[in-house]
């Protein structure tokens, strides 16, 4: 089942043409990572993809529906996400199980399943040690692992990752993509990453998308098996 399709999109930034007839999709159960040069705009494309920009031209569709026919939940972690400054109130362990909580379970008690939820959540990231810190206590790196450990926690769908092993080392980088790879083949996630390390991360991935360009045109897609 697709769950992003996009067909011949085109972004402008004022009257300069960034990307150009750009069509990718990302189905249920796979893992693509989006890979390209610095300044192959490649945030610009998932921003595109996820209604944050206004391509100018092109098809975007993300299913309504997950492949059990309930509404589809999307997660997505943008470049350097991790902000918090110093006097954030909450400790590791609030903040991720805050993505326990739909928008109907507010005053829910979480339940035994939501709290083994984040527990896992937190050891995927290699920080369930240090669950009971502040937020902003922690370096930038920890910061980032914390916020995948909340968008884990949410059990989304489909994930739209850019670039979230910043400040991992290799083994936590390594680790990490295993676990995008087993959401996805064995709970049949649909994961979309932008990253740097395609070397590292080509035995894990399924699909490398490759924005490139010819000289003094826009970034186009080229679609490359892993």
């Amino acid at each position: 089942m697709r769950y992003v399709e996009v067909d011949d999109l085109t972004f402008y930034y004022d009257d300069e043409p960034v990307l150009e007839n750009v069509s990718y999709h990302v189905d249920a159960g796979e893992f693509v990572i989006l890979t390209g040069e610095n300044g192959a705009a490649k945030s610009t494309l998932i921003k595109s993809t996820i209604g944050l920009l206004k391509p100018t031209k092109g098809t975007i569709k993300i299913a309504e529906k997950n492949v059990e026919g309930q509404k589809l939940s999307m997660g997505y972690i943008p470049q350097q996400v991790a902000s918090f400054n110093a006097g954030f109130p909450s400790t590791v362990l609030e903040l991720v199980r805050s993505g326990r909580y739909p928008r109907d379970r507010w005053f829910k008690p979480l339940t035994k399943k939501d709290h083994q939820h984040v527990e896992k959540a937190l050891e995927a990231v290699g920080m369930w040690e240090m669950r009971h810190k502040r937020i902003g206590e922690l370096s930038g790196g920890q910061k980032q692992r914390i916020s995948l450990a909340r968008i884990f926690a949410t059990d989304p769908d489909l994930f739209i990752l850019d670039e979230p092993t910043t400040g991992m080392d290799e083994k936590s980088r390594k680790d990490f993509y295993r676990l995008l790879r087993h959401n996805a083949h064995d709970h049949g996630k649909s994961i979309l990453m932008i990253t740097h390390d395609h070397e590292d991360i080509k035995e894990y991935a399924d699909r490398q998308i490759r924005l490139v360009r010819k000289e003094d045109s826009p970034w186009r897609c080229f679609h490359m098996n892993s």
